[in-house]
């Protein structure tokens, strides 16, 4: 499973992206929100320090406008994946742009019907949102299951891209049911990587090699 980053943070992308792990990143105008500058600049300077799929999402409820900003974003960068609803609009939109070459991240997809529907106007991707699922007390994980399962079985190429991750047992189970990508906040990738025993042996080896050094300097 390829991991992104679910940010529009620089500084955070920069610093995840130091350690060799990252694939992709996704943003949404909530993330973009959170961070000063031009959207425009962000994502180019996002496409400089991640080289893979970086997801821009449309902000427009109406065919023409999502397909005239979806071809507007994917021309500022040649890694920019248009990011679109999940909705009837969104489809035809991501119809009409799959067909000129661009791909598009459908979110904000919750069933496997839907995620059907997004593979059949050939979305590249689905973002399933399986936090959002447990915020309302139901199985997200679950449901990530159920999309997986169905676009394994159908005939389209399309990614499924596990987000609205809240945990490391989000990453842990996304990976395991197979889904292809996980998209992961700053949070959640420290999480991952830290672990008491890991800090506490990494002391004592410290704590040895000085008592060593100190032996040999006596």
């Amino acid at each position: 499973m390829k991991l992104f980053i679910d940010t529009a943070s620089l500084q955070d992308i920069e610093e995840i992206a130091s350690w060799g792990v990252l694939a992709g990143v996704t943003t949404n105008p909530t993330l973009l929100s959170q961070v000063e500058g031009d959207e425009d600049d962000i994502y180019r300077r996002i496409c400089e320090l991640v080289d893979g799929p970086i997801s821009a999402e449309v902000v427009a409820d109406d065919v023409p406008t999502m397909v005239s900003e979806g071809r507007r974003l994917a021309a500022i960068h040649p890694n920019i994946v248009v990011k679109l609803p999940t909705m009837a609009e969104g489809l035809s939109a991501t119809s009409q742009l799959a067909k000129d070459g661009i791909r598009v991240n459908m979110t904000l997809c919750f069933t496997a019907n839907q995620a059907l529907l997004a593979a059949a106007a050939g979305a590249a991707f689905v973002s399933p949102f399986v936090g959002r699922y447990d915020d309302i007390n139901e199985d997200g994980l679950g449901h990530l299951a159920e999309i997986v399962e169905a676009l394994g079985q159908s005939a389209y190429d399309t990614e499924v891209l596990a987000a609205s991750i809240r945990t490391p047992v989000h990453v842990m189970e996304a990976a395991r049911m197979g889904a292809d990508i996980a998209t992961i906040p700053p949070k959640v990738f420290h999480q991952m990587l830290h672990h008491p025993l890991t800090s506490a042996g990494i002391e004592q080896f410290n704590k040895d090699h000085a008592a060593r050094l100190a032996r040999k300097d006596a």
